[in-house]
């Protein structure tokens, strides 16, 4: 049978009204201080919610989980009652919301972390680059990364605690489920990809030991949510945060053998087949379709899609539902303009990351561009802006 975006999905308990995903996106857009959500984040999520489902932007575990400023945490009773804004705000709107519990690692500066502190990783291996965070007179700034610390086993408990405080954090907010971060280069990534995890304990070495903690994040979480809330993102090949594995494909499909035997809400993978050279999208095609064989849950793929390219993976079998990033920035009802093959809008770089409500709840919808219905009063939002 052949699905389309637009056909219905059953998504663990959880029914879809379309197969379409706004994929977890950083705006840094939290209340200060305490990285809370605000009305200001709620509406944004609401104005989306004609999405089959929405993932989050990562929210940081903890303090010490934090890479950029102005991001939303899930660790306080601020930030959880925040939440629970957003949380009813979307499901006012006929939404389904699942929250991306993050852990940064090594992708963070002392700026950002407690005490000044180095930033924790797998291994003490600097990364290439730079951080934003902001200096001392509380500007933004790019600054060279630092080395970061190397975790102490005895400390890798505590790391898999804060995953499972979060998810409860996240359930008592009344969201719906949750997505373990193990992509794009951050803490859980660190610690799967041979390029920098070089530990010489039961968490490195070998493909069974590196994913070690991430399998444990998952069981532990899933004890929480039940594994039909649960959800993990993978960036095979990536590059982003300078990461690399010296063996993908056997590093990649061992996880999806291990998450397939768990029976989890949904693998997420950050398409490695739609950019880069010529070798990498074909080893990214091949490793995809073993992923596919191999993990018979709900498949996401994600990573520059557009209405034609959605429909033929979905008509080909290569996913369940697929993710959308950008596209959902400027077009808070991307699901309709696609179905309708309406003109999508353009959204403005510029203002992805930190400010207010411009660029960010200000894009129209399709009915308010033709006069349907009336521009939303965006007044009451200035308390909540950042600038």
């Amino acid at each position: 049978m052949t699905h389309s975006l637009f056909s219905t999905y059953e998504l663990g308990p959880y029914p879809l009204s379309n197969r379409i995903v706004m994929a977890p996106m950083t705006r840094s857009r939290a209340a200060q201080p305490g990285n809370v959500p605000s009305p200001l984040n709620a509406l944004y999520y609401a104005q989306r919610a004609s999405a089959g489902l929405i993932v989050t932007e990562g929210a940081q575990i903890s303090p010490q989980g934090q890479g950029y400023p102005w991001t939303p945490g899930i660790f306080t009773a601020e930030q959880i009652e925040g939440w629970r804004g957003v949380a009813e705000a979307v499901h006012a709107r006929g939404g389904l919301l699942f929250l991306q519990l993050w852990h940064v690692g090594r992708i963070s500066h002392p700026l950002l972390q407690p005490q000044g502190e180095r930033p924790i990783a797998p291994s003490a291996i600097t990364p290439a680059g730079q951080a934003f965070v902001l200096d001392e007179q509380g500007q933004p700034a790019m600054v060279p990364f630092v080395t970061p610390r190397e975790l102490d086993r005895a400390e890798i408990p505590d790391i898999v605690s804060q995953y499972v405080q979060a998810a409860k954090n996240a359930l008592s907010a009344g969201i719906d489920g949750v997505e373990i971060h193990a992509a794009n280069g951050y803490l859980l990534d660190q610690f799967i990809s041979s390029r920098t995890n070089h530990r010489t304990d039961d968490y490195g070495g070998s493909i069974t030991h590196r994913i070690r903690i991430l399998l444990e994040v998952v069981d532990a979480v899933a004890r929480v949510c039940g594994s039909g809330r649960v959800g993990v993102r993978l960036s095979p090949f990536g590059t982003f945060n300078d990461m690399a594995d010296d063996h993908p494909e056997a590093l990649f499909e061992t996880i999806a053998d291990a998450l397939a035997s768990r029976q989890i809400g949904y693998l997420h993978i950050v398409d490695p087949t739609f950019e880069g050279d010529p070798d990498i999208r074909q080893r990214g095609h091949q490793l995809m379709g073993e992923i596919r064989k191999r993990f018979s849950g709900t498949l996401i793929l994600c990573g520059g899609y557009d209405r034609d390219r959605a429909e033929a993976a979905l008509a080909a079998g290569c996913a369940d539902l697929i993710g959308f990033g950008r596209p959902f920035i400027a077009n808070p009802d991307l699901p309709v303009r696609l179905q309708t093959h309406a003109p999508l809008n353009t959204p403005d770089p510029s203002l992805f990351y930190g400010g207010g409500a411009r660029g960010y709840v200000d894009y129209p919808t399709r009915e308010q561009e033709i006069g349907i219905e009336p521009l939303p009063d965006l007044s009451d939002l200035s308390s909540v802006a950042l600038k």
